[in-house]
């Protein structure tokens, strides 16, 4: 197996996420979650389609779950309505930054992850 150590961290962040009181998402859905949150905007539905390389209506129902849960909201580009953008919201910052601390306090050791989570 390759690199045990950090499929065992990443199956800990994991554990730990699904033990934290909030959604649990989807591969598809944290692909785009990050992306949109760690990558310069505009986003856009086709740009995210693209640079996943996922067709668009899949990217679509994934944005739906997502701003269901108030992580993102879509809006309709002023300069050309049809084009939709995708855009950041704080409760998604608050979200992405809970999970980032879970990821830091899983790679800082085991020590903290087993204080915190043990």
């Amino acid at each position: 197996m390759a690199a045990p150590g950090i499929l065992t961290t990443w199956r800990d962040v994991l554990a730990d996420s699904v033990r934290a009181d909030a959604p649990d998402l989807t591969m598809r859905q944290w692909a785009i979650l990050l992306t949109v949150y760690l990558n310069p905007g505009p986003h856009t539905v086709r740009g995210l389609s693209r640079d996943l390389n996922v067709p668009k209506p899949a990217i679509s129902r994934a944005l739906d779950a997502l701003s269901i849960l108030g992580y993102v909201r879509r809006i309709r580009d002023d300069a050309d309505r049809r084009i939709v953008l995708v855009q950041k919201t704080a409760e998604g910052a608050i979200y992405v930054d809970d999970f980032a601390r879970i990821v830091q306090d899983r790679s800082s050791g085991p020590e903290v992850g087993a204080a915190l989570y043990g």
